[in-house]
């Protein structure tokens, strides 16, 4: 199993991405092959350079590869939209305040699924299963406005030590770059 990028003309098939024994089988066997192959690099938790990156959950972004990030360089918090919810914040707080990092990344992307979203998903939730999600779907029309959002979240969190050092980014999905978001 490669963490490279697929190919463009890559399409899914079920059949063949799942085969017979779930696609939960495939990734197990896989771990087997690498873990043949694995030897314990020596490191710690301690992110080396020192940052959490939050990105939205997208598979189409590969996060290590589009940041030119090594293992051990970083900590990665991925949601849905990438958004700054409460247990990223969780996340953050932990990542800087027992395993030291400093700078925070966050990355949204072009074409979120967020975006065709409302709060009327969790209504949706609440009339087929009886019972309201506690949390929030976090849509948004503006992925710029919401990385400033996202930004802000970070730097006005009580918890967190370091939030002199908030950067925020849009990935385009279509080119692989990232756009950075002024947070003014």
């Amino acid at each position: 199993m490669s963490t490279s990028a697929a190919s463009p003309d890559r399409t899914p098939d079920t059949t063949d991405a799942i085969g017979a024994g779930g696609v939960t089988d495939r990734l197990v066997e896989a771990n087997g092959t690498y873990a043949s192959r694995f030897t314990d690099p020596g490191m710690d938790a301690r992110p080396v350079l020192q940052v959490a990156v939050v990105a939205c959950m997208d598979a189409r972004l590969d996060l290590h590869g589009a940041l030119g990030l090594e293992l051990g360089d970083c900590h990665t918090i991925r949601n849905a939209g990438g958004v700054v919810t409460d247990d990223v914040i969780r996340s953050l707080t932990i990542s800087q305040r027992a395993l030291g990092t400093r700078s925070v990344v966050l990355i949204h992307h072009t074409t979120c699924g967020l975006e065709s979203l409302t709060e009327e998903f969790r209504h949706d939730l609440e009339m087929e299963v009886g019972q309201r999600p506690s949390w929030a779907v976090e849509a948004f029309r503006d992925v710029d406005q919401d990385v400033r959002q996202s930004m802000e979240r970070v730097r006005t969190s009580p918890f967190l030590l370091h939030t002199d050092d908030v950067r925020g980014f849009v990935f385009d999905v279509k080119t692989g770059l990232l756009r950075e978001i002024d947070p003014a």
